[in-house]
């Protein structure tokens, strides 16, 4: 059973910095491309940035581009999400999520298909 569990949320100033990290169990994680998806208050799921299984490739959208690096440790099982130069309107429930190939496989609303999410972390960007 798929499991994929983040972590590292919390409060950080304008301009801050925050790593997350989404540990995965119950597949086998460096034959799948990962994600990141936020959900702001009372706005719906947003694809941030993707993965291939190998590490080959990162894709960006254009509000994290420049500031957030995605990155993956297949001998652990990890993947990260480096979150800098942050702004309020990063605030939000971030989530992982598992890719159905090795390749990103992108739909027609640019966000890359996943069929498993974890519960998420909370991210508060704050002075």
């Amino acid at each position: 059973q798929v499991q994929l569990v983040e972590s590292g949320g919390g409060t950080a100033p304008p301009g801050g910095s925050l790593t997350l990290s989404c540990a995965a169990s119950g597949f086998t994680f460096s034959n799948y491309a990962m994600s990141w998806a936020r959900r702001a208050p009372g706005k719906g799921l947003e694809w941030i940035s993707g993965i291939y299984s190998d590490g080959s490739d990162q894709y960006y959208k254009d509000s994290v581009r420049g500031r957030f690096t995605i990155s993956r440790d297949n001998a652990k099982n990890t993947l990260y999400l480096q979150m800098n130069d942050l702004k309020p309107e990063d605030t939000a429930l971030y989530y992982c999520g598992k890719g159905t190939r090795s390749i990103l496989v992108f739909l027609p609303d640019g966000t890359s298909q996943s069929d498993s999410w974890g519960q998420g972390t909370q991210v508060t960007v704050s002075s």
